[in-house]
């Protein structure tokens, strides 16, 4: 096959039911239908959050997150998402807010990348840590995450790498430094599950025996947390060309016996997300200087292997 007869959507185009159905989505009054956002109206970068009561959140997360801004508008509203656009530091950010879980955030993710210009989505909220290092409080900046649900196996078969992209972990890194949080980078577990899939009991302490060990073989894996929605960001930003990401406070760690707290870091990793923008759009603009290179560094290369170190 040519590579100008390359089309991505050919098996879509050749499905038989594909006049009966809505190509780009739902639309009520000429907006995406779940969402109800103004798509002109949203920033490059997004902060996406879950109502989460464990984050300890006394408003709705976009509105609060919101409050951080500079000129928050709220953009659109529905029964089932709030999102508002701001500036931090001089720089367009939009906050969106919905229910937990893979299939939520797989909602939220198809209207932002069917409809807008966004191109950088960071999942932004609590989660539990797995790995003993991971403390209540401390904040982990994602470098991959562990797809342990079921959605995103609908896109693309599991052993599809969902991968942060590195201007994110680096970027929520210089910022996490910079405003002097305890952090960590490293891989984040998504699960469908949030009892007996993360080794917590179900109703009647129900538990099976293969539960005993989730936490201690996750652990063992070096993998430092576990949430419900950073697959589903991570996964489907990399699948269409964009950027993704995730930022977690820490609530609590069976493994070290460190009990929940709500809100434990929350209000750091808000401010990690906000600030990591900032240095996003720094890397950004430096790209866009750098004569179109596809990545920036942040300094020269050499290609001249003799300049190397001496063996």
């Amino acid at each position: 096959m040519a590579d100008h007869d390359w089309n991505p959507a050919r098996p879509y185009d050749e499905y038989r039911f594909a006049d009966s159905l809505p190509r780009r989505g739902l639309l009520i009054g000429g907006r995406p239908a779940l969402s109800g956002v103004d798509p002109e109206r949203v920033a490059r970068y997004v902060l996406i959050t879950v109502r989460d009561p464990l984050c300890g959140y006394e408003d709705d997360p976009a509105e609060q997150i919101a409050g951080h801004l500079d000129r928050p508008e709220r953009i659109g509203r529905s029964g089932m998402f709030t999102t508002c656009t701001g500036s931090h530091q001089g720089v367009p950010v939009t906050v969106v807010s919905g229910g937990s879980g893979s299939p939520e955030a797989e909602l939220i993710m198809h209207e932002l990348l069917e409809f807008t210009a966004a191109d950088t989505f960071v999942r932004v909220g609590g989660s539990g840590g797995i790995h003993p290092k991971a403390a209540p409080g401390d904040i982990v900046v994602s470098t991959g995450v562990v797809r342990d649900e079921g959605m995103t196996r609908a896109y693309v078969p599991a052993s599809y790498p969902a991968v942060v992209h590195h201007d994110v972990v680096l970027a929520m890194s210089l910022a996490a430094e910079e405003l002097g949080c305890a952090y960590h980078q490293g891989v984040t577990r998504s699960s469908d599950s949030d009892f007996v899939g993360v080794g917590r009991p179900g109703v009647g302490a129900y538990f099976q025996p293969w539960h005993q060990d989730i936490l201690e073989t996750w652990a063992r894996a070096g993998i430092l947390n576990g949430d419900r929605e950073s697959a589903a960001v991570v996964t489907l930003a990399a699948l269409f060309g964009k950027r993704g990401g995730s930022v977690c406070s820490v609530a609590d760690n069976v493994l070290a016996g460190r009990p929940f707290t709500a809100g434990a870091g929350h209000t750091a990793a808000i401010e990690v997300a906000l600030r990591g923008v900032a240095w996003l759009a720094r890397l950004d603009a430096a790209r866009a200087a750098s004569d179109g290179r596809a990545s920036w560094l942040p300094g020269p290369v050499s290609t001249d292997v003799t300049e190397g170190p001496e063996m």
